[in-house]
């Protein structure tokens, strides 16, 4: 995951608390039906990435509207099972909260030997946002669209490296796509996160990057890697300037990361629904605010069933695109 710069980070902050004074208090309610002591949310990479900044973005508005205090704790490594393994240890009382990406329900796809079942271990509460992903090349490469940088890659693929955050994140599963798509076999380069990912495609080490547009943006505006195409199905406004991959002539990537909260197995049901209202409650009240489209982030509001229907699904899908790409756990 990338650690954003200082400055975006302390300006994303501010923007939080001043939101925190102005939110509106339809999640009030929600706190006078249900008693809730402090809640921990466990996010398994470092701070600064794409999941941190919407894990702090939704868990202070889950602290206004709840009136309770919600703490945020890194726990990175392993694939995002260090801190996936320290929720699924702990009580199922529903005050410790795994948020993560999509990476997680894939951890039995790109680990030989996960710690846990991603899905049949943890109950699902909320799928809460998603973000397209961005498709960035070196600065220094003189192609400006998908077509061009596609018709490079096939003449010589050799010359052609696509850099991986993190093995089964939604970076990964959308480079396979890409490449599917487009009928060319990308030869990757494994990486420990956007951070040094990011800095290998600036410096020309790897040539394409495909991740999370929260992630991306900081570096894309400072010039120091070229945007080629996102994968939203119209063009964000955060870079009205970036074409959607389906204007590059790709109508089928249409493609999203997207993060949710997982309690541990056991939790009571009605906690479980309660904590999946209280999640979309905050979500809408950011989203009516204007908070989330500026930063990438699109807001998402499911019941538990329609969640683990959705994990199902993105499971299939992804689990056929790593095994049809010849990808190994590791």
């Amino acid at each position: 995951m990338y650690i954003q710069p200082k400055q975006f980070l302390k300006k994303f902050l501010a923007t939080v608390a001043s939101l925190a004074l102005a939110a509106t208090w339809t999640g009030h309610a929600l706190a006078q039906t249900s008693s809730v002591g402090p809640i921990k949310l466990i996010v398994p990479f470092a701070p600064g990435g794409g999941v941190d900044i919407a894990a702090r973005l939704i868990g202070k508005q889950l602290q206004t509207n709840l009136g309770t205090t919600v703490i945020v704790d890194n726990r990175a490594g392993a694939s995002g099972t260090v801190g996936g393994k320290a929720v699924q240890t702990a009580a199922a009382d529903g005050q410790t909260l795994l948020f993560t990406a999509s990476t997680h329900v894939l951890a039995k796809e790109v680990l030989k030997s996960a710690p846990y079942d991603p899905v049949a271990d943890f109950q699902a509460i909320a799928r809460v946002a998603e973000a397209p992903l961005m498709m960035v090349i070196s600065p220094n490469l003189p192609q400006r669209n998908v077509k061009d940088v596609l018709d490079a890659a096939k003449q010589n693929p050799d010359k052609w490296t696509a850099a991986l955050p993190a093995l089964g994140a939604a970076s990964h599963v959308g480079t396979l796509m890409f490449g599917k798509l487009g009928n060319v076999k990308l030869t990757t380069a494994a990486y420990r996160g956007t951070a040094p990912a990011l800095t290998d495609v600036a410096g020309g080490h790897s040539q394409i990057l495909v991740d999370s547009i929260i992630s991306i943006m900081p570096m894309a505006k400072e010039g120091r890697v070229r945007p080629i195409a996102v994968t939203s199905a119209k063009r964000m406004g955060m870079a009205p300037d970036v074409p959607t991959a389906a204007e590059s002539g790709f109508p089928d990537m249409v493609y999203y990361s997207w993060y949710g909260v997982w309690a541990p197995k056991g939790i009571a049901a009605e906690k479980a629904k309660f904590l999946n209202e209280a999640f979309n409650t905050a979500v809408k009240d950011l989203a009516k605010a204007g908070t989330l489209t500026p930063l990438g982030i699109l807001p998402v509001a499911e019941n538990i069933p329609q969640f683990q229907q959705f994990i199902n699904n993105d499971v299939k899908r992804s689990a056929e695109l790593l095994r049809g790409s010849g990808f190994k756990p590791d």
